[in-house]
């Protein structure tokens, strides 16, 4: 039987990398899935999902860095609201992504972690988690 649940994110800045990983990792082992899929879901416009190197925090500064280089923040954009770099770069990485839970747990590589991307804070938002056995 499939679980649905939803993590509250509150970001303090306006581009913010956030580490889900622990907390998907307590929903998972509270599921008692041993093997399945857990497939996160970002119901916003202005965030999105990744999943990147955790251990060395320089990782996510180099990434905002070169993404606001690809995507400036004030350029010629005809969306009114401000924040069409917020967009882009929420297209780019992605409102969703699927991962194997093996062992009652992540697969994920040794220095892998989930992480909320927000590219229009501080806000509160919310993402969707749903862990399913095979």
């Amino acid at each position: 039987m499939p679980n649905l649940h939803m993590l509250d994110i509150k970001s303090t800045r306006r581009e913010q990398f956030i580490d889900m990983t622990a907390d998907i990792n307590m929903l998972i082992n509270n599921s008692s899935v041993p093997e399945g899929v857990c497939h996160i879901y970002i119901p916003h416009t202005t965030a999105g999902v990744t999943i990147n190197e955790g251990h060395d925090p320089s990782v996510i500064h180099d990434i905002l860095l070169q993404l606001n280089k690809l995507v400036p923040i004030s350029a010629k954009y005809t969306h009114q609201e401000g924040n069409s770099d917020a967009h882009i770069k929420a297209f780019l990485a992605g409102a969703e992504k699927t991962l194997l839970i093996t062992a009652g747990k992540l697969l994920l590589g040794t220095w892998q972690r989930i992480f909320f991307c927000e590219f229009d804070g501080p806000r509160r938002r919310q993402v969707f988690i749903k862990i399913s056995s095979d």
